[in-house]
This record gives C-alpha cells, sequence and structure tokens, in this order.
C-alpha cells in the first residue's frame, strides 16, 4: 500500500509500504531434476542455473566412464603388453609375431585380448569383448558375432613388449583424460542439440494443454528433462563395471534413457501451471 512522507515546503514524496509478511521475489534456481517436478523449476529459471546443473552432471558421467574403463579395459591392455614378447610388429599389412600362437594374452569379466594368427576359433573367451588379433587382420568378438577388421599395408605399429610398455606408461592417463573430457564435451553439446530439437514440440504442446511456457523456457524444460536419461545411463555404467548388469542389460539401459527423457519431459510440461484466461501465450 502506497504512503507519503513531507516537510515543510517540500512536496509530500511517495513510496509503497510493503508490509513484513509480504514474500520477497526471488530469482527462480533449478537445481534437482530428479526430484518430482524437478525438470518443470527451470523452465522459468535461468539458463545459467540449467547449464550448471548440466555440468554438474556431465561431470558425474565422466568420472564414471573414466572409472569403467580404467577398471575393465585399461587394466587389461596393460596386462596382455608384460605378456608381448620383445620384438613384434605390424607392418605391410602383416602381424609379424614370434611368439606362440594362439595365445591368451589377458582376460577379465570385460575384455579378453589373444593373438590366433590362423583366426583357429581354439581359443574363446567368456569376457563380453573379445580382441583376436590374426596374421593380416584383427576381429572384435561380442555377443556371439564379430568384426574382422583387416591391417593397412601403411600401418607401421609397434606390437611388442619393449616398444608398448613406455608408450602405455605415458599415455595411459593422457588417454583416461581425453575420454572423461569428450564424455563432457558431447553430453553438453548432444544436450543442447536435443533441446533445441525438442522445444518447439515442447512448447506446442504446452500450448495445446494451456500452460504457462515460453518458447525460452521450453528450451530450458527440454534440456533438463534430458539429464534424469543421462543419469540413468551413468547408473547402468555403474553397475555393469561392479559386474550387477550384463552387456546386454546395459544396452537395454541405453536405450531406455533415451525413452525417460520423453517421459521426463512429458511428466514435467504437464506439471507447470495452467495459464490464465486470456493470457498471451508468446509473451
Amino acid at each position: 500500500m502506497p504512503s507519503k512522507i513531507g516537510f515543510p515546503g517540500l512536496a509530500p514524496i511517495r513510496y509503497p509500504l510493503r508490509l513484513m509478511d509480504d514474500p520477497l521475489e526471488k530469482p527462480l534456481f533449478g537445481w534437482q531434476p530428479l526430484a518430482r517436478r524437478g525438470a518443470a523449476a527451470f523452465a522459468p529459471a535461468s539458463v545459467g542455473s540449467l547449464v550448471l546443473v548440466q555440468f554438474l552432471v556431465a561431470v558425474l558421467a565422466a568420472v564414471t566412464v573414466v572409472w569403467f574403463l580404467q577398471r575393465a579395459w585399461f587394466s587389461a591392455i596393460s596386462e596382455a603388453i608384460t605378456r608381448m614378447p620383445a620384438q613384434g610388429a605390424v607392418q605391410s599389412g602383416t602381424l609379424d609375431w614370434p611368439g606362440e600362437s594362439p595365445v591368451k594374452l589377458a582376460e577379465n569379466h570385460f575384455l579378453a585380448l589373444v593373438v590366433d594368427l590362423q583366426h583357429a576359433g581354439t581359443i574363446r573367451s567368456p569376457a563380453h569383448l573379445q580382441v583376436e588379433f590374426g596374421r593380416n587382420d584383427f576381429e572384435v568378438i561380442s555377443l556371439g558375432r564379430y568384426l574382422r577388421i583387416p591391417y593397412q599395408r601403411d600401418w607401421l605399429l609397434m606390437f611388442n613388449r619393449r616398444g608398448l610398455e613406455p608408450w602405455w606408461g605415458a599415455w595411459r592417463p593422457v588417454l583416461l583424460a581425453l575420454a572423461g573430457a569428450l564424455v563432457a564435451a558431447g553430453l553438453m553439446l548432444s544436450w543442447i542439440v536435443l533441446a533445441t530439437l525438442y522445444c518447439l514440440p515442447a512448447w506446442l504442446a504446452g500450448f495445446m494443454a494451456n500452460r504457462e511456457l515460453t518458447l525460452g523456457g521450453s528450451w530450458r524444460l527440454a534440456g533438463a528433462a534430458l539429464m534424469p536419461g543421462a543419469l540413468l545411463l551413468t547408473a547402468a555404467i555403474l553397475a555393469y563395471g561392479l559386474g550387477a548388469l550384463d552387456l546386454i542389460q546395459l544396452a537395454a539401459a541405453g536405450a531406455g534413457h533415451i525413452v525417460v527423457g520423453w517421459l521426463c519431459l512429458l511428466a514435467n510440461l504437464l506439471s507447470l501451471p495452467r495459464r490464465p484466461k486470456h493470457a498471451n501465450p508468446f509473451v
């Protein structure tokens, strides 16, 4: 309610009187995408709050992937290098291998590395992924299927303990850091692209459902709705690395995290407040 104060010879000064019980208007900040209606809180919030939470989720996913690579694959590669002979190389489209064949270089629950120059098939590992090096090509075997990739004639690759041990020791942490950076950057970029693709259909759905939603708010809502799916896939990778899921279940989680994003977007869209009568939806 307005009030005024005055002094002799001066015009009265009017100012708004705020009661102590009147609520203060604060800028909204979305921060919990997994909560009920959590993604909807990002629609009226700032872009900065969305980017900050997305960055934290992307870092969490990157750390999980780096942990999995170290635990599942890189440890097997390190073991395989220590069991290689002192000499050996891939050159002119052929693997020069002076050691025994076939031989299993390393194996764990996730990855097996085998040298079988003739691809005789005498070594079949229960690991989820087997890489088998032959005389003129190598095979990637998983879930009963294989992909054969020939060595190129211009390849000149070390395939021996003496050359690979120092190279792997120097590049292993670099490769892990690069993998983490690619995961985080890839997620941030994919969320920008997908939110841009989803925002117009989401805005139209909100318009038809008579919800308070601007086009910018629709973009932020779509970006926030993608994070629960990413967290689901991150949890699935963690469970797979701990042996709680198999490869097929991990693949199902990879496909399901896309559906989770759609369902989260729809549920949070319908949880938005209804638009007042005669309100302009384009504002």
